[in-house]
C-alpha cells in the first residue's frame, strides 16, 4: 500500500490507522514461532468502522491484490493465526464492550479480555463460560471463538463451540449479519431471499446437502478438534437445525470478521478439590487414564517433569501475578510436594479435579479416587487438595507452564510450538505414546509436555535454536512424522490452538483430498477474493509459512 492508500483509509475511519515501524513490529508476531510484518495496523472505533474497512478492502482489492484483513485481539495465538503481511485489524483497543447477563447468556464484543468478561459474569450472576484456555488471564473472547478454544474444563463442559448461542459477523459485502441456529421454517425463508444473505445460505446448504454423508463421516472421532471448517456441525438433518455460527467458530477469521458474541453461561461451581498424582514412569498410562475417566472428574490435566522443574526454577516469577504475600503462601503450600520429589523426579504429574455444591460431596469423590489409585501400586504417589485454595498451586503451574518456558529460556533456545496441540483418543495413548517419544528423541529435541490427559490432548513444546539452519530444518520432517502418527491413531493435529500458519498447510494430510476440497469450496463461497486472513486454512502454503519462521526473539 502506498502513502496515498493509507491516507485514504484513514479518512474513511473514525479509529486509528498506524504504520510506524514500532507498531508494525509489535503486531508482527503472536506466541507462535512466526514473524510476519504487516503494512498497517488498524484499530476500528466501532462496528461501523469495521464495515467501512471491509468495503474499502473489497473496493481496493483489484489494484492491491495482496490486500487482506486479519483480525486480532489478545495476540496469544500459538499457530500464527493472528499475524499477516497486509492489514491487522485489532479489536481490543475499542471494540471491547461487555453487556449484561440476561438469564444464562451475555453479549460481548470480541476485543474484551476473558479475565474481565469472567469477572463481569461472576459479579452479575455467579455464572461462567467454562471453555477457557490456559491463557485465560491474557486472551480475548474473540480469539477464543476464532480458535474454538478449550481447556481444563472441556472434559465435562466441552469447548467454545458448545457455548456460542449467536454471532454477529461482517461478511465480504461489508454488512453485519446475525448467525445462529435456524429451524426448518427459518432456513426455508433464508433460502428464498433474493439478496447476498440468501445466496450465501443457498450455496452452503447445497454444499452440505450434496456431500452430507461424506461430511458426517469426516468428523474427527475425538472430543476436541480445532482443525479445518466445522461443516459437520452446521446442519443436523435429524433435528432440523441449520447454524452458520458454528462454521465461524474455529474458522480463524478466514470467512468474515466477528463483531459480537452471545455466550451461554453456566453456574459457577461452589467448591472444588484436586487429587494430584506423581507417576514415576508411564508403564501404566493407559490403565491410569481408564481409572481416572471411570471416576468422572471435572478435569484431568497433566504436565511432565521438565515443566515441573521450570516451575520450581523460576518460582519467583509467580510474584508478578500473586504478589509477595501470595508467593509466600504458595511456597508453604508446596512443602508437601517438595518432600514427594525427594523420592525422585516423576515422569508425569497429573491433576484430577472435582467441582460440586458441597465440600463433603467433593471430598468423598477425591478419597474414593485416591483409594482406587493407591491400591494399584503403579510407582505413583497421590496427594489431596480438598479446597479450592489448596488446589490453586497445581493450577498455577499448569496454566503458567508455557509462559514460564517462553519467557525464561536462556541463550539461543526458544519455544517452538509446531506439534503443540495433538489429540488422540485416550484409549490409543498406550500405543501412541512410545512412538511419539521415539520421534522426539530421534530428532534430539529438548521439550516439555503439558495437556489435557482426559481428552488425549497434549501440548508438546520443543526448545530450539531457530537461528541454526540445522535446527530449523528439523521442523518439517518431524511435523510430518507426527501428523502421520496422529492420523494412524485416529487423532487430529489440533484440539485447541487451530491451524494457522503451522498446521494449515497439512490439512489435506489429515482429512484427505476430497474433504479438503469441500473446505476450499467453503472458503470460496464466503471469501472468493481471499480478503479475510489469507495463508491460513485452505490457503495455507508451507513454503510461505517456512519463510516466516523467526530466527531471532
Amino acid at each position: 500500500m502506498t502513502k496515498t492508500d493509507i491516507e485514504d483509509l484513514q479518512r474513511q475511519l473514525s479509529g486509528d490507522v498506524e504504520v510506524s515501524a514500532e507498531v508494525r513490529e509489535q503486531y508482527s508476531h503472536d506466541t507462535s514461532l512466526f514473524e510476519v510484518v504487516p503494512e498497517a495496523v488498524v484499530f476500528p472505533k466501532d462496528v461501523a468502522d469495521v464495515k467501512k474497512l471491509v468495503q474499502w478492502a473489497v473496493t481496493h482489492k483489484v489494484d492491491l491484490p495482496n490486500l487482506s484483513l486479519t483480525a486480532r485481539s489478545g495476540g496469544t495465538d500459538m499457530s500464527g493465526g493472528a499475524i499477516n503481511d497486509s492489514i491487522i485489524v485489532v479489536f481490543d483497543r475499542y471494540i471491547n464492550r461487555i453487556g449484561s447477563v440476561e438469564d444464562n447468556s451475555i453479549w460481548t464484543e470480541p476485543g474484551a479480555y476473558y479475565r474481565e468478561f469472567d469477572a463481569k459474569t461472576i459479579a452479575d450472576s455467579n455464572q461462567i463460560m467454562p471453555a477457557y484456555p490456559a491463557s485465560r488471564e491474557l486472551c480475548a473472547v474473540g480469539g477464543m471463538v476464532a480458535n474454538n478454544a478449550g481447556g481444563e474444563k472441556s472434559l465435562v463442559y466441552g469447548k467454545v463451540e458448545n457455548f456460542v448461542n449467536q454471532l454477529k459477523v461482517i461478511l465480504r459485502d461489508g454488512n453485519e449479519y446475525e448467525l445462529g441456529p435456524l429451524n426448518e421454517q427459518q432456513l426455508a425463508e433464508k433460502l428464498v431471499q433474493n439478496d447476498f444473505e440468501g445466496e450465501l445460505y443457498r450455496q452452503i446448504h447445497k454444499l452440505l446437502d450434496d456431500n452430507y454423508d461424506q461430511i458426517m463421516t469426516a468428523k474427527p472421532k475425538v472430543t476436541k478438534n480445532s482443525t479445518g471448517y466445522k461443516l459437520w456441525d452446521v446442519w443436523d438433518r435429524d433435528a432440523g437445525t441449520f447454524d452458520l455460527s458454528q462454521l465461524m467458530v474455529g474458522a480463524q477469521g478466514t470467512l468474515g470478521l466477528i463483531t459480537d458474541i452471545n455466550y451461554r453461561l453456566v453456574p459457577k461451581p461452589k467448591h472444588s478439590g484436586v487429587l494430584s498424582g506423581y507417576a514415576r514412569d508411564l508403564d501404566h498410562l493407559g490403565e491410569l487414564i481408564e481409572v481416572l475417566l471411570d471416576h468422572q472428574p471435572t478435569a484431568i490435566e497433566a504436565f511432565d517433569k521438565h515443566t515441573l522443574k521450570f516451575a520450581f526454577k523460576f518460582f519467583l516469577k509467580f510474584r508478578k501475578s500473586l504478589g509477595w504475600w501470595g508467593l509466600i503462601k504458595l511456597a508453604f503450600s508446596l512443602i508437601p510436594d517438595a518432600f514427594v520429589l525427594l523420592l525422585g523426579t516423576p515422569d508425569l504429574i497429573f491433576i484430577a479435579s472435582y467441582d460440586g455444591e458441597t465440600h463433603d460431596e467433593i471430598n468423598k469423590k477425591l478419597h474414593t479416587l485416591k483409594r482406587d489409585l493407591d491400591v494399584k501400586k503403579w510407582h505413583m504417589t497421590t496427594m489431596l487438595a480438598e479446597t479450592e485454595a489448596e488446589a490453586d498451586r497445581y493450577w498455577l503451574m499448569r496454566r503458567k507452564s508455557f509462559a514460564l518456558l517462553r519467557d525464561n529460556v536462556k541463550g539461543n533456545l526458544h519455544t517452538a510450538p509446531f506439534i503443540d496441540d495433538i489429540v488422540v483418543p485416550p484409549h490409543e495413548l498406550m500405543a501412541f505414546w512410545p512412538k511419539l517419544v521415539e520421534v522426539m528423541e530421534r530428532y534430539d529435541f529438548l521439550y516439555t509436555i503439558a495437556g489435557h490427559l482426559g481428552d488425549g490432548n497434549f501440548h508438546i513444546i520443543p526448545l530450539m535454536d531457530l537461528s541454526d539452519e540445522h535446527e530449523r530444518a528439523k521442523i518439517e520432517p518431524a511435523l510430518l512424522e507426527v501428523i502421520k502418527l496422529v492420523k494412524l491413531h485416529g487423532g487430529v493435529i489440533s484440539g485447541e490452538h487451530n491451524d494457522g500458519l503451522i498446521r494449515g498447510p497439512f490439512l489435506a494430510n489429515i482429512y484427505g483430498d476430497d474433504v479438503f476440497e469441500l473446505f476450499k469450496q467453503t472458503k470460496q463461497i464466503f471469501d472468493p477474493d481471499n480478503i479475510f486472513n489469507p495463508h491460513k486454512k485452505t490457503d495455507a502454503d508451507w513454503q510461505y509459512s517456512k519463510s516466516m519462521i523467526r530466527s531471532k526473539f
